[in-house]
């Protein structure tokens, strides 16, 4: 099995990570050394902090032995086809995690390698980091019935975001500037997988995504390989910043949530990123817990 896309085990495998992500944290103890004797190759072709601390600690607590690779190392599709890799790295690895710009690279790379795939982040999917979402938020309520808000850019972590929690029946607002929100096939998509009456709804007006939310989710408002179009995203997406009036609107116990690096003073506020409801360092811990489940999810 693969995790390339986020549904990919399914809402009921999805589920099954969350909980065991759960058990995971409130007992580390019992799953160390899990995985003894396996090891995972781990590639980055664009820069990490959470993601390739958090993999290589959850290898490390589970007893497999971690390789991280870098682009220079590699240099997928300059100085090798992706095809090569994917078969050279199978015969090395027991699972192989890669964080890449396309995300058809880890389609090649599922396709051609025996070992499971994991999708570190791409151009269309964030999967891994929607897991930690969704823990994160189960620490504060119920998953069923509770609404999701986000507010921004329709990028990579909105999507599978809004797929995994439809599919937990968490109901999803998404608000983003006009051109900027998820794809008709992404909204369509995710319409098939809402269960337990979630609802979906996008917007241009963050302020009826946010109104009585049970948590305010945003992320970047420009993404890695989109620099040089941040002064203009800057002016495009100045209304749709989380500060202290716009966070006001959601519940009186809402949490709020971003993925991080965030851009303090852009799509949100110190005020907001320091808030006593803030569960942005939690999502960044939940990265490690829910990645250690996921791996377990995947040995089986």
């Amino acid at each position: 099995m693969d995790f390339v896309n986020v549904l990919d085990p399914g809402p009921e495998g999805v589920a099954e990570i969350l909980e065991r992500a759960a058990s995971v944290k409130a007992d580390p103890g019992a799953v160390a050394g899990r995985l003894a004797g396996r090891n995972v190759g781990l590639f980055f072709e664009k820069p990490s902090l959470r993601t390739r601390v958090s993999c290589e600690r959850a290898c490390t607590d589970l007893g497999a032995i971690p390789l991280t690779l870098k682009q220079d190392e590699i240099g997928l599709k300059k100085r090798e086809a992706v095809k090569d890799v994917a078969k050279v790295l199978d015969r090395y690895f027991d699972l192989l995690a890669f964080r890449v710009f396309d995300h058809a690279d880890l389609v090649t790379l599922a396709d051609d390698a025996e070992a499971p795939v994991v999708n570190l982040l791409s151009d269309l999917e964030h999967p891994c980091q929607a897991l930690a979402d969704l823990q994160t938020l189960a620490e504060h309520r119920p998953l069923e019935g509770a609404t999701l808000a986000f507010i921004g850019d329709g990028n990579n972590v909105c999507r599978s975001l809004m797929l995994a929690g439809l599919s937990m029946g968490v109901s999803v607002r998404i608000a983003t500037p006009e051109r900027h929100g998820p794809s008709p096939g992404c909204l369509e998509a995710a319409a098939g997988v809402a269960r337990m009456g979630a609802g979906l709804t996008v917007t241009h007006d963050p302020t009826e995504a946010v109104a009585g939310a049970d948590a305010v989710y945003t992320d970047v408002w420009t993404s890695m390989g989109q620099e040089a179009e941040a002064e203009g995203r800057r002016a495009l997406f100045r209304d749709f910043q989380v500060n202290e009036a716009l966070f006001g609107l959601a519940a009186p116990d809402a949490i709020f949530l971003h993925c991080l690096p965030a851009h303090r003073g852009e799509e949100v506020t110190d005020g907001v990123m320091d808030h006593e409801r803030s569960r942005v360092y939690d999502q960044a811990e939940n990265r490690m817990h829910a990645f250690k489940a996921l791996l377990l999810h995947l040995a089986g």
